[in-house]
């Protein structure tokens, strides 16, 4: 089992930024991908940002120029900063780590964190 804690999450007004965190601890896969998704009210789970364990990142269009997703493996630590922010990134974001063994793919999600943006 992997276990996530996350933090940063909070009020901010248009315009502001934010940073995130999410800890892994556990039984920690050596090859793995660490991101966040989010889920608006009303709305489907979707990608935010993720990156492996090698640096590769992936972003969501809406996220491109704004956010920046990045890791530290010896803290097991992923993070993301979000500057100028919109009241359309309100949301609870999720920390995600997927975990790799051979062909086995193991997911696991954090308890999520609330943003709010205002306007």
């Amino acid at each position: 089992q992997v276990q996530l804690v996350e933090s940063g999450g909070g009020l901010v007004q248009a315009g502001g930024s934010l940073r995130l965190s999410c800890a892994a601890s556990g039984n920690i896969f050596s090859i793995n991908a660490m991101g966040w998704y989010r889920q608006a009210p009303g709305k489907q789970r979707e990608l935010v940002a993720t990156i492996s364990t090698g640096g590769n990142t992936n972003y969501a269009d809406s996220a491109k120029g704004r956010f920046t997703v990045s890791r530290d493996n010896a803290k097991n630590t992923v993070y993301l900063q979000m500057n100028s922010l919109k009241p359309e990134d309100t949301a609870i974001y999720y920390c995600n780590y997927r975990g790799y063994r051979g062909s086995i793919e193991t997911n696991y999600w954090g308890q999520g964190t609330q943003v709010t943006v205002s306007s």
